[in-house]
Order: C-alpha cells, then structure tokens, then sequence
C-alpha cells in the first residue's frame, strides 16, 4: 500500500516530533558545536569577547537535546578547557562560575542518560504500534483480483498509528469486495471496535451472497459486543463495494457513511446512493439499504474518503469541496491521489480534525 502521513509537511513534522522521541531536526544537533566553535573562535580573535564566555555555559544543556552521555560530557568538558585556554582570555572564570559550569555539565550528563532511556522505549512503543497497525491493517496489495488498490490512512490522536477509521479490500468468489468504515469515537479506545468489525468483514465477503448480507453481518457484529455493556451506544458508518467478475460495473451500499466518488473523464461525480443506518443500530436486518449498480468504463476510478477528510473545515467553517477538488486533481495517477488530496488540504487552508482515510480503486487490467 502506498501511503502518506502527516498533517504539515516533511520538514515541519520532523520539527515537532523530535520533541517525543524522534531524531531531532539538524539545526538541533549542530547548535552547541556551532556555538562552541562561534564563542572560542570570536575570543581567540579579540580578547573583548571574553563578555560572550556566559554562552559556553548553555552548551551541555543543549547538548542534551541532541546527543547522548558520552557526547554531552564530551562537549561539556570542551567548555571547561576552553575556558582554561590564555588565547581566548576566558581563563580567569570566579570559582563559583566554574562550579556552576561544572555542576550544569554533569547535570546535563545525567539528564541526556535519562533522556536516551526514554527515547529507547519510546522506539520501542511505536515499533508495537506499528505492529499492531500491520496485524488490524496490513498493507493493501497494488491490486486484489482485477482491482488496484492504493490506501492512505492517519489517526486524528497525535502520536498513534491506529484510530477509528478502517478499509479493507478482499476478492472473493462473488468478485471483488471492499469496505471503508469509521467507528464512534478515535484513538487507541476504538481499536477493538476496529479489529471485529474488519473480522466481520472479512469472513462475510467470502461466503455472503450479497452486499446487504456482508452489512448485516458487520451490523450484528457490533450488537453482540455492546450487549450487556451499560451506554455503550457502539456504532460504526460503513459503505461496501461489490465489483463483478469482469469489473465492469461496480455495486454500492452505504450505511451512514459518505458515499464514493466516481473519478471519469475530467470529471469527480458524488455516487447517487441512498444511505442506510449505521452499523451498531440492529436495524440493518430491519430496513435494509439500498445499493446501486455503477457501470464502470476504461479508466474509471472510485474514490472513497471517510469523514475526516470530508468534513475538513477553513476559518470561515466550509467543508472541504471534495468532488470539486478531485475534479481538479484526476490528472494525478491513482497512486499519488490520496497524497495530492492530503497536500491539498492544508494548501487551501482547511483542518482536518479526525481520523482521515482514503482509498483509491482502480478497476481493469494490469497496465503494462
């Protein structure tokens, strides 16, 4: 599967995530070899930069943002003996400037030990985040059957792999199936909600004979893991696609959930499909939702987006004009879509503020 996550761009993300853990930004890691370098060189030139020694005493806490013990008593004791050096006239430090120096170093020592700890386990936390997310998602295959397939996915709760959206795409003896869904609720809590309902869906799209069935197996599903649980008010939006054996047309049901985008031809046309209840609500069985049939030709793609992207809003508190911008953007390969819709976003000023999933289906033959 391709994928792309992050809410700003590559720069801007490392920026921020080095703050949890994640390697800092350059400008981070040279800073106290620059500044050393800077205030050793300036008083080695004129002995009236001895006023700039007070900056050698912010090296070792920088260091700490950067390196490791070793280093950061490295550069701390790099202080101390240019401090002691004649030609930078920085040698006549007061006895309690050079204690503080000294005791801010070794500080500094011990404080990038616990820092280093702490990186480790947070490395530690993501990489099972990134397993769990592989075992309740794995990677998208580029095509399933006579489908290619290219999924984009990033949890609303910062510094999570997994939320409440999912998709799923499986070829079964009855075709192609697939499902995007969003469970009540984000972040780790609807994990579980996330993991039955893909279970459902996938047992269903083998041996269900149609869509509506699929539904209500997913529907029942979620009933039976809220009964007995006091207010648990457990539910999901769904919509399922049905492609034939020749994947020439495609059928479509919605259960709450935004319906695809049929991307043919220039053009970014809204599916006319009448939506049912949710899924969670047992009525599924009760009044079924209707599906539609889409003839599908040469070059025709779906694209399906769950509430997070649909429902972004700018300062003025408009939605994000999905088709209008997708008619503006079929040029882009299926591939690149959900990342030209994501760059896009922020482009034009819009926030997204749930869990934010796309996926891109692009029935026909493997292009040579």
């Amino acid at each position: 599967m391709r994928s792309v996550r992050g809410l700003v761009s590559r720069g801007q993300r490392e920026d921020r995530g080095w703050l949890r853990g994640a390697p800092p930004p350059w400008w981070v890691r040279v800073l106290p070899v620059l500044l050393l370098v800077a205030v050793t060189g300036a008083a080695l030139i004129t002995p009236h930069a001895s006023d700039l020694g007070f900056l050698l005493g912010a090296i070792p806490p920088l260091a700490v943002l950067s390196y490791g013990p070793l280093a950061t008593a490295a550069l701390g004791l790099g202080v101390i003996v240019v401090l002691h050096l004649p030609a930078t006239h920085l040698d006549r430090p007061g006895n309690t400037d050079l204690l503080t120096i000294v005791f801010v170093a070794v500080l500094s020592v011990f404080v990038s030990y616990v820092r280093s700890h702490r990186d480790a386990q947070l490395h530690t936390e993501r990489a099972i985040g990134e397993a769990v997310q592989r075992a309740v998602m794995p990677p998208l295959p580029e095509r399933v059957g006579r489908v290619g397939c290219t999924g984009f996915y990033r949890a609303a709760q910062d510094g999570t792999l997994v939320g409440g959206d999912f998709f799923d795409v499986r070829e079964g003896p009855d075709g192609v199936r697939a499902v995007m869904g969003d469970v009540q609720g984000h972040g780790l809590s609807a994990v579980a909600t996330v993991v039955s309902l893909l279970g459902a869906f996938r047992e269903a799209a083998l041996d269900q004979p149609d869509l509506g069935s699929v539904a209500g197996r997913m529907d029942r599903r979620l009933a039976v893991d809220s009964r007995g649980v006091r207010h648990a008010e457990l539910f999901a939006t769904a919509v399922l696609l049905e492609f034939s054996a020749d994947a020439r047309s495609v059928r479509v049901l919605a259960c709450g959930h935004p319906a695809p985008v049929l991307l043919r031809e220039g053009e970014a046309l809204e599916v006319a499909v009448t939506s049912g209840p949710p899924l969670g609500l047992g009525v599924v069985g009760v009044g079924p939702p209707k599906e539609v049939t889409v003839a599908l030709g040469p070059g025709d793609r779906l694209f399906l987006a769950s509430d997070g992207v649909w429902e972004a809003r700018d300062a003025a508190g408009a939605f994000y004009p999905l088709p209008e911008r997708l008619a503006a953007l079929t040029g882009t390969v299926s591939a690149g879509l959900p990342g030209a819709v994501w760059a896009d976003l922020p482009r034009l000023r819009f926030e997204v503020r749930d869990d934010a999933t796309m996926l891109v289906l692009a029935p026909g033959p493997p292009v040579a």
